[in-house]
């Protein structure tokens, strides 16, 4: 399975879902599907990282992230990527029904965040920040009211 990967300003992000823990990065994969039937056309993996060691599959992406640095707004496809090589290596996730982060935070979007906090390294954060010109300090959309939204944990062992 491949999937096209969405590396515009909107999508590198440091936000959190815990109001008092903040996470180094959030990588979004965005899939919209081109059905005419299909209700909520949006779904967004979200993966969220901590500094550490360089993330094996971010590694792979930097020469294509290098290469469009300073292209101010110009959209650029990078080709496919195996959704594989992300390696999540978790099998418990959250999944919610939400919006997109950005205008016009379009609802309906079926949120997927991974439940275990990966590695990046500082170098590979500021290569995307410098990638997406986001020299803010925090550069997250404020966290959203619950609205009665219903959080589900998924994965072996995990009763809702």
């Amino acid at each position: 399975m491949q999937s096209p990967i969405d590396m515009s300003h909107e999508r590198v992000r440091i936000i959190s879902s815990k109001p008092d823990k903040r996470y180094d990065m959030e990588l979004h994969l965005v899939h919209t599907s081109t059905e005419p039937n299909v209700r909520n056309n949006i779904a967004v993996v979200g993966v969220f990282y901590k500094i550490g060691k360089p993330d094996k599959f971010l590694s792979k992406l930097m020469t294509n992230i290098s290469s469009i640095t300073d292209r101010g707004d110009k959209e650029e496809s990078l080709g496919m990527i195996d959704p594989n090589d992300i390696k999540l290596r978790s099998k418990r996730y959250y999944r919610y029904m939400g919006s997109l982060t950005v205008p016009p935070c379009t609802e309906g979007v079926i949120w997927t965040i991974n439940k275990k906090v990966k590695t990046v390294s500082r170098d590979q954060v500021k290569l995307l920040r410098e990638a997406v010109h986001d020299y803010a300090e925090e550069n997250a959309r404020p966290l959203q009211p619950h609205n009665s939204r219903d959080v589900y944990l998924y994965g072996p062992g995990v009763t809702n």
